[in-house]
């Protein structure tokens, strides 16, 4: 693991450790799925095909990746597929958090 992916890591941890802090441990509902709020399965049909058009005409972008990411999370109801494309979701997020400090002045 490289040391920028340690460091956006070590800052998620400080962030979830502030999040118990303030809310204590909470077990909500996923609302994934068919049923929850609309079936995002449409959404993540969209999204999926945006991004490949982006990246098949030069245009992608992590917006892209990362969209089509949480939706196809969203549009999951099997608790181990949700696992697996939050994790997906999550880590392209993590990604672009490094690619964002990559471009950030050196201080």
């Amino acid at each position: 693991m490289s040391d920028a992916t340690e460091s956006v890591l070590r800052e998620i941890a400080a962030e979830r450790a502030a999040q118990d802090a303030l809310f204590g441990q909470q077990d909500l509902p996923d609302g994934t799925g068919p049923g929850f709020d609309g079936d995002a399965t449409d959404y993540a049909n969209a999204y999926r095909a945006e991004c490949d058009k982006a990246f098949a005409t030069g245009t992608g972008t992590y917006r892209h990746v990362f969209m089509e990411e949480v939706f196809e999370a969203l549009a999951e109801s099997d608790p181990a597929r949700l696992r697996a494309e939050l994790v997906q979701a999550v880590a392209v997020g993590v990604k672009w958090i490094e690619g964002i400090d990559r471009r950030a002045p050196s201080a």
